[in-house]
């Protein structure tokens, strides 16, 4: 993640990640401009480019050479990314709503997030057929389909509706691979039959007639039966009608028609055409607000209206990246004027393409090879980007400020005080903690509800009070999951000793910048916090939030146990013949290092933020009642070292399965790419414990058993009766890597306490 040192002045929120955005995204990286930052919005971290969907589906590339990856885009961008749905647009608070966290503010927002199926128009459309949009879903369906076809002998029968360009390319990819399928299962391919849908008079109308009589031919060749002005408005299970009565039974019936914008967009107050789309004026800007641009299918020009095609959303990316930059330095926004004729190539389903450009129609083998090449440069604009460089020297922003705006920045990059005059000021403070409800306990007899110079909590009866402390900076520009990551990982250690957690304090750290954007950054952040906090009915009592360069946050945590040391799960308890259980997958310290040199996949992220943000409260309950003799959580020392710290107390040696440790997907890759943490040189030196160490030392999990932990999960010693019980109940409680990966043995003669097998 960046840290630069001109603080925030300006925030440009991306809605969606489509075609223009991701210009935008790569515009902004290869010129930020200081002072303003980026924030993408996308439900999904692997965009697809829609000019190759159609190879992907044939059979012709591979998921990631057809998707874009956002996360490692937006890092490459300086951008923050919200990995989450847009809702709708607050345009008098200037927010984003979103579907699973706090809303997101903006100075300038633009709105790219395609055309959405307007399955609900006709009748049991919604239920029962399968929008290519959003794509995501679509490709799960044809993931699921592939597999019905390859187990289910006997006829298929498929419905494509909508003709056009779209629903012609589909049907003959669907068809091209699905055949292909059936070959080399030693099939008959003619077990699949295709039926394609319109209610126009022809397919392809908006393509001129050599073009439509080229792909005509090519469906009657394939066996597609071709049913035009035939308007299907009713689906089934399993069945569609058309208005004239027509009825078809269909194993699966794909919707490539009807598309509009986003239901969303109706209570936003923008102005929006028929069909559901954005109206834009020539700077791509709002018709209704200056302030909200749209690009793509979801907006419509209302000087130049165009037919919606990936064309006119790729080539809309530099006019409003130049737009977004002009708008937030208050200088004017110049016209975009796109073109009147657009070149498309659409496939046939092979290694073949027909070009298509006003009256002008060819095709041929070479055609698709051209295609391909176009579609490669493209995505490796994207996909392959120059490695980060060193920060640049700080440069004064072009932003224009005035009035309260401009002193605050000013004094935001003056020299700070230090000591208690580093604290973010208190009317900031506390609107942003005013928004927040934090647990609510009878045991606190003084806390948030009351604040005061410190908070006074009760000891019930019979319980010991268990401490612990961390605190550590952020590794990632989203402060809402770094939030859920810090308190996640501070609880960690209560949980770890059998106990509940009771009481939170924090202790924050939040870089200089304007008022409004230091609030919203402790409002995300410890918003976040709380629901882990909550959750966990941990009560935030107080805490001390201060100034600096860098975002980080910590958590001193209480919480109670009962009065018996009997009842604590400690380090020391392992006896020989236990075996070694781990809940969660590691990989975390490598997976990020690897991220902040754009060498991590999106989705690999992705899975590691899923896990840090998992509890382990219910893990440690489940432990408990199995007999755990021992047990910690897996932190910064990684696997190796906390196993250490157990064995050293408990007197015993282990013995770990290289094999069975849980690993995040794509750890193993980066790590056999060299890229690992900067925390794991130290962590490594602990290589003498291994008794084995040069016999292991090639294995690809090696480097794994030092890579330290965020958040990670619990590491614990079971009795060996009761050991593959505990690792099923701990799955089915949602822990679904949960492994034994080793045993405990007697303390042998030998200095070294662990042996790795595998």
């Amino acid at each position: 993640m960046q840290t630069p040192e001109q603080p925030v002045l300006r925030d440009i929120v991306l809605v969606g990640g489509g075609h223009s955005h991701i210009g935008v995204l790569r515009r902004f990286g290869m010129k930020p401009v200081p002072g303003v930052r980026l924030n993408l919005v996308c439900r999904d971290t692997h965009t697809p480019y829609s000019g190759m969907l159609p190879g992907y589906i044939a059979g012709h590339y591979s998921y990631d050479d057809v998707h874009i990856d956002l996360r490692t885009l937006a890092e490459f961008a300086g951008a923050r990314f919200f990995r989450d749905e847009a809702v709708g647009i607050d345009r008098s608070r200037g927010q984003v709503l979103c579907r699973e966290r706090p809303p997101i503010p903006y100075d300038q927002l633009s709105v790219n997030i395609g055309s959405t199926p307007q399955v609900q128009q006709v009748a049991g459309a919604e239920d029962h057929a399968v929008p290519v949009k959003p794509i995501h879903r679509f490709n799960d369906r044809w993931q699921l389909l592939l597999e019905r076809v390859r187990g289910h002998p006997g006829e298929t029968r498929i419905a494509v509706v909508g003709a056009g360009a779209g629903g012609v390319e589909l049907t003959l990819a669907m068809q091209y691979r699905l055949r292909n399928e059936l070959r080399a299962l030693g099939r008959n391919p003619d077990e699949l039959v295709f039926h394609l849908f319109d209610s126009g008079p022809r397919i392809l109308s908006t393509h001129n007639g050599s073009v439509r009589r080229r792909f005509e031919r090519v469906l009657a060749e394939r066996g597609v039966e071709v049913h035009c002005g035939a308007e299907v408005d009713r689906v089934s299970a399993g069945r569609l009608r058309t208005a004239s009565g027509e009825t078809l039974d269909a194993d699966e019936i794909v919707w490539v028609t009807r598309a509009g914008g986003a239901p969303w967009l109706r209570a936003t107050g923008l102005e929006l055409d028929e069909q559901g789309f954005i109206q834009v004026r020539d700077t791509l800007q709002t018709v209704t607000d200056p302030r909200i641009f749209a690009a793509g299918d979801i907006a419509t020009m209302v000087n130049h209206p165009r037919e919606k095609a990936g064309v006119f959303a790729v080539r809309q990316g530099k006019p409003l990246a130049a737009n977004l930059r002009r708008a937030v330095e208050g200088r004017a926004l110049k016209p975009y004027h796109p073109q009147s004729r657009w070149l498309a190539l659409i496939s046939t389903g092979d290694r073949h393409a027909v070009a298509s450009r006003g009256a002008v129609g060819f095709s041929g083998d070479w055609v698709w090879r051209w295609k391909d090449w176009i579609d490669r440069r493209f995505m490796a604009k994207f996909n392959e980007l120059p490695a980060m460089e060193e920060e640049a020297p700080e440069q004064r922003s072009p932003v224009q400020l005035e009035g309260e705006e401009a002193s605050q920045a000013i004094s935001a990059v003056a020299m700070r005080c230090g000591g208690c005059g580093a604290k973010v000021g208190a009317s900031t403070l506390s609107r942003a903690l005013g928004m927040l409800q934090p647990a609510q306990r009878d045991d606190v007899l003084v806390g948030l509800h009351a604040p005061d110079d410190a908070a006074v909590v009760r000891v019930p009866p019979g319980k010991a009070m268990v401490h612990t402390v961390d605190f550590f900076r952020a590794f990632l520009d989203d402060p809402y999951v770094f939030g859920r990551v810090a308190a996640n990982h501070a609880l960690g250690d209560i949980f770890a000793m059998g106990a509940e957690a009771q009481t939170a304090t924090a202790v924050a750290t939040i870089p200089t910048g304007l008022e409004s954007k230091v609030e919203d950054t402790v409002f995300q952040m410890m918003s976040g916090a709380l629901e882990i906090l909550n959750d966990a009915n941990c009560a935030l009592v107080g805490g001390h939030t201060g100034e600096g360069r860098e975002l980080a946050l910590g958590f001193a945590v209480n919480g109670l146990v009962d009065d018996d040391l009997d009842a604590i799960m400690r380090k020391g308890g392992m006896r020989p013949g236990d075996v070694l259980v781990i809940t969660k997958p590691v990989g975390t310290g490598t997976l990020f290092a690897a991220h902040a040199k754009l060498q991590a996949r999106g989705r690999w992220i992705d899975g590691a933020l899923a896990s840090m943000c998992q509890s382990n409260r219910q893990a440690a309950a489940c432990l408990h009642q199995y007999g755990a003799t021992a047990c910690t959580d897996i932190t910064g020392f990684g696997v190796l070292g906390h196993l250490v710290e157990m064995t050293r107390p408990s007197e015993v040696d282990a013995e770990v399965d290289l094999a069975a440790l849980p690993v995040l997907d794509g750890a193993e890759e980066t790590v056999a790419a060299g890229v690992l943490s900067s925390l794991q040189p130290a962590n490594v030196r602990l290589r003498r414990a291994i008794r084995n160490q040069s016999d292991m030392v090639n294995h690809p999990r090696y480097p794994l058993i030092f890579d330290p932990q965020t958040a990670g999960g619990l590491m614990a010693s079971v009795p060996a009766e009761r050991a593959e019980a505990c690792v099923q109940a701990l799955r089915a409680l949602g822990y679904p890597h949960t492994a034994a990966v080793g045993r405990i043995l007697p303390q042998g003669e030998a200095l070294e306490p662990i042996t790795l097998v595998g």
